[in-house]
């Protein structure tokens, strides 16, 4: 029987064509996005005024729905300089890289060698009667191309690069997450700055009326009509007062250095002039609880987490099968310099390796189920962030909707308690009533007035964290595509500059 010989290369050939042919397989569950159910409709807008139709929508700019130009800067100026939105745009480049990384396994790996080498020694002869030795020195250079390639038979390369994409993407809605809570935090910081604006005039309002009231009673005292009771009252009322002005000013002083950190700015060197509250309640487009599935970008991470974790099944299971290795290396080596590069001192290897691990004691089902069970944990962290969304809207449609309500007869309070105060007043100066009622009466206007400012800030307050809770007018299709994580001159989206 006549054996014919195979040529080598047409072996390598034969094993490389196999290789593509299989490499079309990729072991582990193809990803389908977690089922959750959305409700119909959020069960706090009965009564919620709509927006007017060309504000249907939040755009990126949220912030320009209250009308302050000085908050637009600051919030602009947290986009550019924000120190935490620096290190989440580092994060999602650093996301992106392994994207890159984990491709290049596609490709094979080709690196060259040259070397040059002299080596002697000397030899002698057994006998001791021998009087020398001679010495030999040998040259040996050398020049090489190798190449290995590793196909993807079983999909191991493909499903890293579809997790690594995933959790890149996870990284760019994080790096929204971290603009939109520096946003949103830093529009509450300011509306509450400007609402204790409105209440140092306030109280500085409060301070001017007792201090009237107090030259009023020693004027009274001074002539007999009054005890010295009333002017000590009057006294402490009106210190008392003094003091929550000083001490309005501590929690402004926080404020305004809060948001200097926010906007990358040292706080010793920033400030905010006290300025009317010119700011306005916004009226907010709520749209359905099925569309914060595409708009909060913590889903959005959540679920492309999910994804990452469930391509790692496929990376774990393709662990149980031979990883096939082509390898091919070819190049010049020579004891001689001048005929270095020549035919007869070529040499070449080719071959196909083929590995398999046989036995390990229960490794590999261990890494399937750790990432089955790291899938499984993502799924349920993407449901509890889509449930936390609507509990988040519901929450603050909640509170907008009865603080309206309370704004309103918090403001006929104050209106009542002021014209009782100025009956009160009059009796006292005409000696009908003593100053115990006036004190009272002013203490009630006062905290009529404290407390309709305080019920102001916190619907300033809701509306931010309802627009928060919306997503802020940002959008899934925002989300980096394969396309552009795999392209090297793609950049963040508004890449912060650190200063």
């Amino acid at each position: 029987m006549k054996h014919t010989q195979v040529p080598m290369h047409k072996t390598l050939l034969a094993a490389a064509v196999t290789a593509l042919l299989l490499s079309a397989c990729a072991v582990g569950p193809d990803y389908v996005r977690p089922a959750t159910d959305a409700p119909a409709a959020f069960k706090e807008t009965r009564d919620w005024k709509t927006a007017t139709p060309q504000d249907q929508e939040l755009h990126g700019k949220w912030w320009e729905i209250y009308q302050d130009p000085q908050l637009n800067a600051l919030v602009e100026q947290v986009n550019i300089s924000n120190q935490n939105l620096a290190q989440a745009e580092a994060q999602f480049r650093q996301a992106k890289a392994l994207v890159e990384s984990a491709r290049s396994s596609y490709f094979p790996t080709v690196s060259a060698s040259v070397s040059s080498t002299r080596s002697g020694g000397r030899s002698g002869s057994s006998s001791s009667s021998s009087s020398g030795s001679s010495g030999s020195v040998t040259t040996s250079d050398s020049l090489g191309l190798s190449a290995s390639w590793e196909p993807d038979l079983w999909g191991r390369i493909s499903r890293t690069v579809e997790s690594n994409q995933a959790s890149a993407q996870a990284s760019a809605a994080d790096l929204q997450v971290a603009r939109l809570s520096a946003q949103s935090t830093l529009a509450q910081n300011y509306l509450h700055l400007r609402v204790l604006d409105q209440q140092q005039n306030l109280l500085d309002d409060t301070v001017a009326a007792y201090q009237k009231s107090l030259q009023l009673t020693q004027n009274q005292y001074a002539v007999g009509v009054v005890a010295r009771s009333d002017v000590i009252q009057a006294q402490t009322q009106l210190r008392s007062a003094q003091a929550q002005a000083l001490d309005n000013g501590v929690l402004r002083a926080q404020l305004e250095h809060a948001i200097a950190l926010l906007t990358g700015q040292a706080a010793s060197t920033f400030s905010i002039t006290p300025a009317p509250l010119i700011a306005v309640l916004p009226e907010i487009p709520i749209g359905v609880p099925s569309s914060l599935l595409e708009r909060r970008p913590d889903i959005s991470s959540a679920e492309r987490l999910a994804a990452a974790a469930n391509a790692k099944i496929g990376v774990a299971k393709a662990a149980y099968f031979p990883n096939l290795t082509l390898s091919a290396s070819g190049g010049f080596q020579s004891s001689s310099f001048a005929n270095w590069l020549t035919v007869p001192n070529r040499i070449w290897s080719l071959g196909p390796a083929l590995a398999a691990t046989l036995f390990d004691g229960g490794a590999r089902r261990a890494q399937s189920d750790q990432a089955i069970a790291a899938y499984d944990a993502s799924v349920a962290v993407y449901k509890q962030a889509v449930l936390t969304s609507f509990q988040e809207v519901e929450d603050n449609l909640a509170a907008l909707r009865i603080l309206e309500q309370e704004a309103t007869v918090q403001g006929e309070t104050a209106q009542f308690a002021h014209h009782a105060l100025e009956l009160i007043l009059n009796q006292y100066k005409a000696g009908t009533v003593n100053y115990t009622s006036v004190v009272t009466a002013q203490a009630t206007a006062f905290s009529a007035d404290l407390s309709a400012l305080n019920i102001q800030n916190r619907r300033y307050a809701a509306s931010v964290l309802l627009i928060k809770a919306l997503g802020g007018g940002w959008n899934q299709a925002e989300l980096p595509d394969n396309a552009m994580l795999n392209d090297r001159n793609a950049t963040a989206d508004s890449k912060p500059a650190a200063k």
